[in-house]
């Protein structure tokens, strides 16, 4: 197996997983972020997919280059809004629309990836500017300003409860 296979098949992999990690953690924002362990996994396994994106050979500046700067930058407001200020004030709403905005641009490049490699969506827009990809894309973006819309403003996190540490009785 040859580097470009293994990283491929790992880069395939763990995107897989983070969309579909991402699928269960942004639902959990409408359960006041009730699905922490899948959002840990997401928020891995989207990060290990942006870096590992950049493991492929490539020359100059790509769209899959800009996508995977724009992702990792969003998921470091999502990091910061979560560990650094608590989803406290403005950083809730920055944080589940990050949330749902990092998970769209796996499925955009899923989608991309889709149209390339499926052939009987590849026979149907081989430049990738015909209209049935156009209007894919178009519906994904849709659902997902919809569905980060509603995180945003419906989000409210339920408060974990934080062991108090006591001093010995003496």
């Amino acid at each position: 197996m040859t580097y470009l296979q293994a990283i491929t098949i790992f880069h395939t992999a763990i995107s897989f997983v983070a969309i579909a990690a991402g699928f269960v953690a942004v639902a959990g924002l409408f359960h006041g972020g009730a699905y922490r362990a899948w959002t840990s996994l997401f928020l891995v396994t989207a990060i290990a997919t942006s870096v590992t994106g950049f493991f492929f050979p490539f020359n100059g500046v790509t769209p899959a280059i800009v996508t995977g700067v724009v992702a990792l930058i969003i998921l470091a407001f999502v990091l910061l809004a979560y560990r650094r200020f608590r989803l406290v004030g403005a950083w809730r709403w920055i944080y589940a629309a990050g949330m749902v905005a990092s998970l769209y641009l796996l499925v955009f490049v899923g989608v991309v990836q889709a149209f390339l490699k499926v052939p009987s969506l590849h026979s149907l827009a081989p430049t990738g500017a015909e209209r049935p990809f156009q209007l894919t894309q178009l519906a994904v973006l849709l659902l997902f300003v919809l569905i980060g819309l509603m995180a945003a403003i419906r989000y409210r996190p339920v408060p974990v409860a934080v062991p108090v540490r006591r001093e010995p009785s003496r």
